[in-house]
């Protein structure tokens, strides 16, 4: 049989919590409690009552009772444990076990009598896993909530670069109008000079048969053009259409009231009309200099380094055709094992003696458009164990009927690592595991059985934690091999433009460098 029903009394009769796990009337559950202060008596030992057709299962918490109401047909045992628990749940829940307190947290109590009754059947969960199901903590919650953030701030940098960009157009609109083009009006496309350049912009740009492709004919057309033609916009123009100049908008400009709305101080005035295509990419800086490591590391269990392999690569993107002239100085950190490897169209001499990054015919630009382009990657294969990133030891141990499994990890002073995941394989479990102690936050997988330690940041304040959980008895080796996934926003090599060089003079473009380190695989087996 079942719980009819699980109260919470005072030794008045006052009914201060009644959760019901049985369709009655209510005046029938009043009428039954009502008897209970009755039929307690004063001196007895045992803790329970019966009536001709229930049982009742209590047990005195200070000035209250905590009440079961039963059948008398169902097992009093089973009773007697139900109790218990509830007996614990309920100071978890009160600041204080009189009304007040008791009235103060009624649905929360209420909540905890459901995770620990079903349907009136007793459920196999411990005080901690009634608190967790109760808080619904979400892990995923709060990564969602910290990408949205990210996002958000990223969108505003958006908005205020393309502020800025919209200022130097108007600044070149008025040089052009100076200049004798105020009468152009209409469409306009901006003429590239590489429509025949077949470059590579996936992976790292170094695949057979790739490459820059600078023809005779790109540089024709290119040599041809009127040297007092206007600069290209900052952003690429889409096919078949471009800029109008000359004329003022009609209408108002969503996105110039959203950065009003933002704080932003716009200045009215003759606005470009751009006739914009379907798929339109964030703006970014004129160049951007993308620079990123991938990690693949296997240690033992024991100790030592069985595997290092480091890849990295550097893109470069260039949104204006004026800009593509240039050249970049590289600096690098002095690792021994660090070997580079340029793209056949740039000039190895220039790099090997002075470290830039040139085109071997200095007349012509770098590619311009919305796609990154490789131009040097590197390798390294050997690496000390004391120069991980992070280590991670596991320490399971079997005490009686259970395995008490320690992990720890140590954090190394050279990044910050951001959103680590530490992914611990688990033998085959009925229940979840019970998760102790941890510094951070928790995930049972059940259907790939593996617990998912995660901490969102590793910065100076917490370079060193652990976690200890238990799992009936097992093999160690059933908790490996551990598998970690990091990023960080740095380098092993430390691979940076230290500063770009202008070879037709003038002015230096803005330029701006992503620099990031990411794990493809990391295990300790």
């Amino acid at each position: 049989m079942v719980v009819l029903a699980a109260s919470i009394l005072t030794k008045t009769g006052k009914v201060l919590v009644s959760r019901q796990f049985v369709d009655m009337p209510r005046i029938r559950i009043e009428g039954l409690l009502a008897a209970f202060p009755k039929l307690v008596g004063t001196g007895k030992q045992h803790t329970y009552v019966e009536t001709e057709n229930v049982r009742y299962v209590y047990q005195p918490i200070e000035i209250l009772y905590l009440v079961l109401v039963t059948n008398k047909q169902s097992n009093i045992l089973e009773d007697l444990d139900t109790l218990r628990l509830l007996s614990k749940v309920v100071p978890e829940y009160a600041p204080s076990l009189d009304d007040e307190g008791i009235t103060e947290m009624a649905f929360e109590i209420i909540f905890a009598f459901d995770e620990c009754l079903s349907l009136g059947n007793k459920e196999n969960l411990t005080v901690t896993q009634v608190r967790q199901y109760c808080e619904m903590e979400s892990h995923e919650e709060k990564l969602h909530k910290l990408v949205l953030q990210s996002k958000m701030n990223e969108a505003k940098d958006v908005m205020k670069r393309k502020a800025t960009e919209i200022e130097k157009s108007k600044i070149e609109k008025g040089k052009f109008q100076t200049g004798g083009y105020s009468s152009i009006s209409g469409p306009r496309r901006t003429d590239s000079g590489f429509s025949d350049m077949n470059i590579s912009s996936s992976g790292t740009g170094f695949g057979s048969g790739s490459g820059f492709g600078l023809g005779g004919d790109s540089i024709d057309s290119f040599s041809s053009k009127p040297k007092d033609r206007p600069a290209a916009s900052a952003k690429a123009p889409s096919k078949g259409l471009g800029m109008q100049l000359g004329k003022k908008t009609q209408k108002s400009n969503q996105f110039l009231e959203s950065l009003k709305a933002e704080g932003e101080v716009i200045i009215e005035d003759a606005q470009p009309s751009v006739v914009q295509s379907k798929s339109v990419l964030p703006p970014t800086d004129p160049i951007t200099v993308t620079i990123e490591e991938r990690l693949n590391i296997t240690v033992e269990r024991n100790g030592g380094l069985r595997n290092f392999d480091l890849q990295g690569t550097l893109s470069l993107q260039i949104l204006n055709q004026d800009d593509g002239f240039i050249q970049l100085q590289i600096e690098n950190r002095d690792m021994p094992g660090l070997s580079f490897k340029t793209h056949p169209n740039i000039n190895k001499e220039l790099f090997n003696s002075k470290q830039i990054i040139g085109l071997k015919d200095p007349n012509r630009p770098f590619p311009t458009g919305q796609n990154d382009v490789g131009l040097m990657k590197w390798r390294m294969q050997k690496m000390d164990e004391s120069s991980l990133p992070l280590t991670v030891n596991c320490w399971p141990s079997v005490s009686g009927n259970d395995t008490y499994v320690n992990i720890e990890y140590e954090a190394s002073d050279l990044f910050d690592l951001q959103n680590v995941v530490i992914s611990v394989p688990l033998p085959p479990l009925r229940d979840p595991p019970t998760v102790n102690q941890i510094d951070g936050e928790w995930r049972y997988d059940a259907r790939n059985s593996s617990l998912e330690w995660s901490i969102l940041l590793i910065d100076h304040s917490n370079r060193s934690g652990s976690m200890e959980f238990v799992v009936p008895p097992a093999d160690s080796s059933a908790f490996f091999p551990i598998s970690i996934k990091f990023a960080a926003s740095g380098t092993y090599s430390d691979v940076k433009v230290a500063g770009i060089n202008s070879i037709k003079g003038g002015n230096v473009p803005k330029f701006s460098q992503r620099v990031q380190l990411i794990t493809d695989s990391y295990q300790v087996d």
